[in-house]
């Protein structure tokens, strides 16, 4: 049996736009199971909301993984951290200083999504997708924020470099997250 070829490729927001059913299919397949299902937080259209607001964000963008030049296996978005994003102002001095500094200098990039559908799991996709993400763009800092019980997603993070940093939620109706920053690579 051969082993399937991974092509990694970055999405402009205009290139986004055009594959969006493809990217919202993504989302339903991996969110549709115990404890997202019936979640109103969870639910398709809240996530496609939050995705056609992300698109007009400073410095969106979207990674996508494909196998063999197929459909999406997965894929990575996120945004140029605003400095006054709630969620990460209700940390205060529990964030690094000089993340706080760079954030308002637009230095913190804000990795919203990152999500490999279920048949390709545990395959390094999400790895993949994350370093070609981080590595490709301009600001040192990234932040995440992970649901507290959200396993293995939870505990690949600290493998990877990030630091927890406290607790949030992005609505009174949303799950406990973890919120993380991975610092600047040590070449940056």
């Amino acid at each position: 049996m051969t082993t399937p070829s991974l092509t990694i490729q970055r999405h402009t927001p205009a290139q986004a736009k055009e594959i969006t059913e493809e990217l919202i299919r993504v989302y339903a397949t991996v969110y549709d199971v115990p404890p997202y299902t019936g979640d109103p937080f969870f639910s398709v259209d809240t996530y496609a909301s939050r995705l056609h607001a992300a698109f007009d964000m400073e410095g969106f963008e979207v990674v996508t993984a494909h196998l063999d030049h197929d459909a999406i296996a997965g894929y990575v978005h996120g945004v140029t951290l605003p400095a006054e994003r709630e969620w990460w102002t209700s940390l205060g001095d529990r964030r690094p200083p000089a993340a706080s500094a760079a954030a308002p200098a637009g230095q913190v990039f804000w990795l919203r999504e990152i999500m490999v559908l279920p048949d390709h799991t545990n395959q390094g996709i999400g790895r993949r997708l994350h370093d070609a993400m981080v590595t490709g763009r301009h600001e040192p800092w990234t932040a995440l924020t992970c649901i507290t019980d959200n396993e293995p997603a939870r505990s690949a993070y600290p493998r990877w470099g990030y630091q927890v940093i406290g607790q949030i939620r992005h609505a009174p109706e949303s799950p406990l997250y973890d919120a993380m920053v991975l610092p600047p690579s040590p070449a940056a």
